[in-house]
């Protein structure tokens, strides 16, 4: 049972892979490699058995509520808790830049919603001082929602996770019904339901932290930079490894005063509520 435990989701590629990478490198302690996959996922883990490093494995589909019960009880009864959890399993559609209603759902499922999940299993589960790291994006900037409405209920300091569950709903909503604005999203509405999701994951965890706040825990949202991946079909100016830096650097040696923050790929740390600010995600960038 002694001993620390980082666990990473999503991560037999892209920048989950790499974070795992990092931390065999740098954490003293167990390392869990999880994909939905668990072929892939194992094949992951060879792959970093040839470089000399022994994460573990489990397998854990975040949208999965059985998978995230079982994880849990794998943690329970080998380790007893969870010092750092990055929480990064994600999917965007970006080869297209609008989707249908079917594929918003699952973007939002994967992004968002499967956090609720996994702070209501697993948040049990850090232990006191532990840190937790989300994956989030320049899309999760308040920036990239022009709708007024939710501007202002996303700006209160008083905000709750029914204004961001509501605010969510309401795009799913209006895709479903064929009433979606592209005026509402920046960027003429492009890649919406990523953008939402990701927005949903930074409000989230301003009101995760609020709830650890009493054991210690750090919470922070990050935007790893438009990094080369599949998920960015390839475009990026930065690899993996360069991008598994920051979230690593919050899991390990960011200050644990450092709390509730969402934080650029250069470690900055920006103004969520700013939504006049220009971080919000151009889809030119995407252009090869």
């Amino acid at each position: 049972m002694a001993g620390k435990v980082a666990v990473v989701t999503g991560s037999n590629k892209g920048i989950g892979f790499a974070t795992v990478k990092l931390l065999c490198k740098k954490f003293n302690g167990t390392i869990y490699l999880t994909s939905r996959d668990e072929a892939r996922g194992k094949a992951a883990v060879a792959d970093l058995n040839k470089l000399g490093l022994k994460p573990a494995y489990h397998q854990l589909d975040v949208i999965d509520r059985s998978s995230i019960e079982r994880f849990r009880d794998h943690i329970k009864k080998n380790h007893g808790g969870i010092d750092i959890l990055i929480n990064n399993a994600a999917v965007a559609n970006s080869v297209s830049l609008y989707n249908s209603y079917e594929e918003c759902k699952y973007i939002i499922d994967i992004n968002y919603k499967s956090l609720l999940t996994i702070q209501e299993l697993l948040f049990p589960l850090i232990r006191n001082n532990g840190r937790i790291v989300n994956i989030s994006s320049d899309c999760g900037h308040l920036s990239n929602i022009r709708n007024k409405y939710w501007i202002e209920r996303l700006s209160r300091k008083d905000f709750s996770v029914k204004d961001v569950n509501e605010f969510v709903d309401w795009y799913l909503d209006s895709m479903k019904k064929g009433t979606f604005n592209k005026d509402d999203i920046a960027d003429e509405g492009t890649l919406a339901a990523y953008r939402v999701a990701k927005v949903g994951v930074s409000a989230l965890t301003i009101l995760q932290q609020k709830e650890l706040e009493g054991r210690n825990i750090s919470v922070n949202s990050m935007h790893p930079g438009l990094v080369r991946t599949d998920m960015t079909v390839g475009v990026g100016f930065y690899d993996i490894d360069e991008a598994a830096e920051t979230p690593v650097y919050l899991a390990l040696e960011a200050p644990q005063s450092l709390k509730g923050a969402y934080v650029w790929y250069d470690r900055q740390v920006l103004d969520w509520y700013d939504y006049k600010a220009d971080w919000y995600f151009k889809s030119s960038t995407l252009q090869k």
